[in-house]
């Protein structure tokens, strides 16, 4: 396990990522609309059950983040790839990285039980179907 140091403690030509255990190389994250029907969560839900998916909101705004090491990350937590890394990595400053972040975000979904509950919580009550509804089946051309 790597020493933590703070970052205001680190000497001249060090950087934070010889200390860090590659955090930002372990998952990617990307805004979703944000949900505000039982589709948009059955979607989610649907989202979460292909395997290492989790959800997160910060700042009012929605992501969906997908837990997958990079291809290029070696043992040592540094780039195997770093002279030919793709440039959304090259733009990537430590400045503001997740070093040090304890990673609370406003709301948090790890499984999809965890959203599909949270949509219970928030939207209105989904109307049940009764035996006198009419079943709509797609229709099939022929």
């Amino acid at each position: 396990m790597r020493t933590q140091v703070k970052r205001e403690e680190l000497k001249d030509g060090e950087v934070l990522c010889q200390y860090c255990t590659g955090k930002c190389c372990r998952y990617f994250a990307l805004p979703i609309e944000t949900p505000t029907t039982w589709e948009d969560y059955d979607h989610i839900r649907w989202y979460m059950m292909h395997g290492s998916v989790s959800m997160f909101v910060d700042e009012g705004s929605w992501y969906i983040m997908v837990h997958a090491d990079c291809e290029h990350l070696l043992p040592n937590n540094f780039c195997g790839a770093y002279e030919t890394r793709p440039s959304i990595c090259r733009k990537y400053t430590t400045d503001d990285c997740e070093y040090d972040n304890d990673a609370a975000h406003e709301k948090l979904f790890e499984t999809p039980d965890q959203i599909w509950e949270y949509a219970h919580a928030v939207l209105p009550v989904r109307p049940r179907r009764t035996v006198d509804d009419p079943v709509s089946l797609p229709v099939i051309a022929g």
